[in-house]
């Protein structure tokens, strides 16, 4: 497999990286999807780079775009097996960039089918990420988490009460499994938002990344 890598933007102070945001899209998207957050979201992270890497594989259904792991068969364990490959894949990266940035602290972040892989990979880092927000999104193997977490990083999920391709209530029982394995949660419900992310939420997130790096000494 081979190395993941996509657009980036920042600092937007134009100094040397202070922090690390990694943004991970959806399926059949790539990382051109989420880059377009980093301008926002550098407001209240001056000092962050951020990055929205490709997912490692080309999306199965269609011409275009890419996954971190296939759909086209949703039994457990081989959604399981998928959702390893891809935080294997991820966990690479993220490793990469923070020695090449010599940066120890870092976010993550993803949306949909990239939010399942922020948060199955992110709570089962040996270094806890400073923050991991998940945009409807769900917890896969949730079976695991309490023998494999590695770390109780602050955890924001945010779902749209009208979505019909991630129903909320894959957040909701995320939101009890990760309370239930000590993790502190936060949580936006949307009332009219379908599946994506609205100025809400996008506010909501900025304010979590930016109390969590400010929480961390040095960062």
């Amino acid at each position: 497999m081979a190395a993941l890598n996509g657009p980036g933007w920042g600092p937007k102070s134009g100094g040397a990286a202070k922090q690390f945001v990694v943004l991970c899209h959806g399926v059949g998207a790539d990382g051109n999807d989420l880059i377009d957050l980093a301008p926002t979201w550098g407001i209240a992270l001056p000092n962050a780079r951020f990055v929205s890497p490709h997912a490692p594989f080309p999306y199965d259904m269609a011409p275009m775009g890419r996954q971190w792991f296939s759909l086209s068969d949703r039994t457990p364990a081989v959604m399981e097996a998928g959702i390893r490959a891809a935080a294997a894949a991820l966990d690479r990266f993220i490793d990469a960039e923070l020695a090449r940035l010599a940066l120890p602290a870092y976010a993550l972040m993803g949306f949909s089918q990239g939010a399942m892989t922020a948060l199955f990979a992110g709570l089962r880092r040996p270094v806890a990420p400073r923050a991991i927000l998940a945009f409807s999104g769900a917890l896969l193997a949730p079976e695991t988490l309490p023998v494999e977490i590695a770390n109780r990083a602050p955890t924001l999920l945010v779902h749209g009460e009208q979505d019909q391709v991630v129903p909320i209530t894959r957040s909701q029982d995320a939101e009890r499994t990760l309370r239930e394995a000590g993790v502190p949660v936060e949580t936006l419900w949307c009332p009219r938002l379908a599946h994506g992310i609205d100025d809400a939420g996008l506010s909501t997130g900025a304010l979590f990344l930016q109390r969590a790096f400010a929480a961390a000494p040095g960062a």
